[in-house]
């Protein structure tokens, strides 16, 4: 399908053409090619005759291709396409170069001539001449415009006219000539005087019987034979027989170009394994010519390369993919291109654990720790970009399959993002090490004391910001002699040991404040009072609890155009305590219900939604976004939107529709964990099944769907489990189900969760 970036198609003014592009919504430069029948790129033709230009006006971003064709020859003549890329969109255009217009000047004098010339002939060569064109181009010129047999067709033009002459049965005649697209239909119609006559209907001399092709209408004085389906055999000479008279005209048949339907999809696969590069043409049997990095594939004799035609469908075969198959895969037709990238990896390599963030007071142990499937793999660390190197601070080692980078004293400077990425694989792991300094500072002197508190995630205006559910931590560093008191309190209310979910305790050098769940209404300023015979410090600390944005309010379908919807909303009642800083905008069509996301933070309360297909039902829904994320769950809309097909109605035919559905089935496993109690870990499967299969988590065979420590995620097919911070507690026998209407399936692991080697020896 054509995407519309052509905002004005390639026109001929003086053997110029000239294409424009919008650019409005495009991020780049779009890309432009100019061909010459099917695979002549003319950029390498640029030169004393064809020169290629570009302009852009940044006020109207419109981009202005333009391709000169200087002191034209007759070698010139021919068709001419020019494709628009940028990204995901593609269009293209198809147009014809015809100098000589040997042909409109044919039919043209066989329109106007009235039938009085006594010879019944016409000077076709004449004509040719006019053209300037020598003798030995008349049959190219033709052969360009789609005739094959121009003697032929001059022989039948010449014929038809001999045999004009004022009937008696027919009130209007056939036309000279018909053209139509072939899998087209074309309707051929005469008027009778007699609305009783029968007529007969003949092709190339013989009688035509009806059938499913050929269809015969009689309305009033009207006549018509209509022909489904045209193929190249149904280019011929047809006759409407009444009597002894008869009227004649000419079908022409015009192949339409091969169109690539269905494009190459990208894929990334193991070494050693089977790949299938397939796309979808617009005609069966059609011509396609395969590319690898702009090398045309061909059978050789080690049979790398396999080609296989299953009506439209072409498919290109690797069956046992190596490193240097890895590349960008180009398909051909006369019609169009698709092209993919194929990415061929030694191996996959399973992380075990994660590198986790830390927060770090000064002159304590910086620990970042990660653990892979592979104890052969190495591996580079880096902060901030740059690769750190060991010195008298800073520890790397690799023992095994776990890989550790240890920073002793931590220091201000150390603050920043750490990574880690194994040798020869294209991901990484990531994490941050916040540095943490709290401090009160209380000496008792007879001058009054001084606070110095500075906690890391507060504010500019010393708030301190917790999500909903988590834990608050305050952990306050104090000094004096004798050992000070401490008191906390939130408002006029002293907070003690036993308020609940609030926990205060203190130790030497230290008081901590504990929030288990923090919710909304522990907002508010905490002091802190330490006291001692010399005097007295306070602390005042702001804690702000935020959480999920409600959905947006009164969501609606405010106006439908073309391909485009509007919509809008308002803004939700609850903004989870902090701002809403945008909305994600989702479309569903009915027949699917697979959602897609149409804009991300889009900050606006109304928005267009584009490029929708016609003839689909859409649904729409939209999520509210604020500093801890979106909300759980959207609003939707009450109504659905039908994109109207323009145009002539079509009566598809009917089709038994196949079942596509398919059972659930696991296509890769879990895999039995050993992980350590403390860091984040997650559980791995694959499963596939049409439809959709509902995916249910157990533990020790319980139901953990709505356990606040487990959180399930599915994308493509893979399902994660993440288990939070697991203690040995959280070990035992984990199992997931699918389950679809076609059945179920089910696979497990065995998760082990072990202390830490140095909290052991303690």
């Amino acid at each position: 399908d054509l995407t519309g970036l052509f905002t004005e198609k390639p026109q001929c003014e003086n053997i110029t053409f000239v294409a424009k592009v919008n650019a409005e919504s495009l991020l780049k430069k779009p890309s432009v090619k100019w061909f010459k029948g099917k695979w002549m790129d003319l950029a390498s033709k640029s030169g004393k005759h064809l020169q290629l230009k570009e302009t852009y006006d940044r006020n109207t971003k419109v981009y202005t291709f333009e391709m000169q064709i200087i002191a034209a020859k007759p070698n010139f003549a021919g068709g001419y396409r020019c494709e628009v890329s940028s990204k995901d969109k593609f269009d293209s255009c198809n147009f014809d170069l015809a100098p000589y217009a040997t042909l409109l000047m044919l039919f043209d004098v066989c329109s106007s001539t009235d039938g009085k010339d006594d010879s019944g002939e016409l000077d076709f060569s004449a004509l040719l001449k006019k053209s300037h064109a020598p003798p030995s181009e008349y049959e190219k010129i033709a052969f360009q415009h789609g005739i094959t047999d121009l003697r032929g067709m001059l022989k039948r033009l010449k014929k038809m006219k001999k045999e004009e002459k004022k009937s008696e049965a027919f009130l209007k005649k056939l036309d000279p000539a018909y053209q139509v697209l072939k899998g087209h239909k074309i309707k051929l119609g005469v008027e009778v005087a007699n609305e009783d006559v029968e007529v007969k209907w003949f092709k190339n001399g013989q009688e035509i019987q009806k059938s499913g092709r050929y269809i015969f209408e009689s309305v009033g004085n009207m006549r018509y034979l209509t022909i489904n389906h045209c193929s190249l055999a149904d280019d011929a000479a047809y006759t409407c027989v009444i009597g002894e008279e008869k009227c004649t005209t000419e079908l022409f048949v015009k192949e339409p170009p091969v169109t690539i339907v269905k494009n190459l999809e990208d894929q990334m696969v193991m070494k050693g394994e089977r790949v299938e590069l397939e796309c979808e043409v617009s005609e069966e049997g059609a011509n396609v010519k395969w590319e690898k990095d702009g090398v045309e594939l061909t059978r050789d004799e080690s049979l790398k390369y396999r080609f296989k035609k299953d009506g439209c469908k072409h498919v290109l075969i690797i069956n046992e993919a190596t490193k240097e198959d890895g590349g960008h895969y180009k398909v051909k037709t006369n019609g169009g291109e698709s092209v993919a990238e194929l990415l061929v990896q030694e191996k996959e390599l399973e992380i075990y654990q994660s590198i986790a963030d830390l927060t770090v007071k000064a002159k304590d142990q910086a620990v970042f720790k990660c653990e892979v499937s592979d104890e052969n793999v190495k591996g580079t660390w880096y902060k901030n970009g740059v690769e750190v190197k060991p010195n008298a601070r800073t520890n790397i080692s690799h023992i095994g399959r776990i890989h550790k980078l240890t920073i002793d004293e931590v220091k201000p400077e150390d603050e920043g993002d750490y990574t880690f990425v194994p040798d020869g694989y294209a991901f990484n792991l990531s994490a941050k090490l916040n540095f943490l300094e709290v401090k009160i500072d209380f000496v008792p002197r007879q001058d009054p004391p001084k606070i110095h508190l500075d906690c890391m995630g507060r504010t500019s205006d010393s708030t301190i910001i917790v999500v909903a559910g988590n834990k608050l931590r305050l952990d306050v560093p104090i000094t004096g002699d004798p050992a000070p008191t401490v008191i906390w309190t939130k408002g006029e209310k002293v907070i003690t040991e036993g308020d609940g979910r609030v926990h205060v305790e203190s130790t030497k050098g230290h008081c901590i404040f504990t929030i288990e769940g923090a919710e909304r209404q522990d907002e508010g300023i905490y002091s802190v009072v330490v006291r001692n015979p010399a005097g007295e410090d306070t602390a005042d600390i702001s804690v702000k609890v935020v959480d999920l944005p409600g959905p947006p309010e009164a969501l609606k379908i405010a106006d439908v155009w073309g391909f485009n919807v509007a919509l809008e909303w308002k803004q939700p009642k609850d903004n989870g305590n902090c701002e809403i800083t945008g909305y994600t905008v989702q479309k569903a069509d009915k027949k699917t219900m697979e959602w897609f996301t149409v804009h991300d933070h889009y900050r606006r309360t109304h928005c267009v939604v584009s490029d929708l297909i016609m003839g689909n039902e859409y649904i729409f829904r939209v999520f509210s976004i604020n500093l801890v994320g979106l909300s759980p769950e959207p609003l939707t809309t009450k109504d659905s939107v039908f994109i109207q097909k323009s145009g002539i109605d079509y009566k598809s035919p009917t089709y038994r529709e196949h079942d596509f559905s398919e059972a659930p089935k696991f296509t890769h496993p879990l895999v039995n964990r050993s992980i350590i109690a403390g860091y984040n870990a997650t559980l791995s499967c694959a499963v596939r099944g049409i439809p959709k299969p509902k995916v249910t988590w157990y533990k020790n065979k319980m139901d953990i769907s709505n356990e606040a420590k487990y959180r399930m995620l599915s994308k493509q097919g893979i399902l994660t489990l993440e288990i939070r911070k697991p203690c040995p507690f959280d070990g035992g026998v984990y199992m997931c189900k699918a389950v679809n209407d076609k059945g179920e399936d089910v696979v497990e692991c065995k998760l082990e969760v072990r202390q830490e080697k140095k909290e052991a020896s303690k």
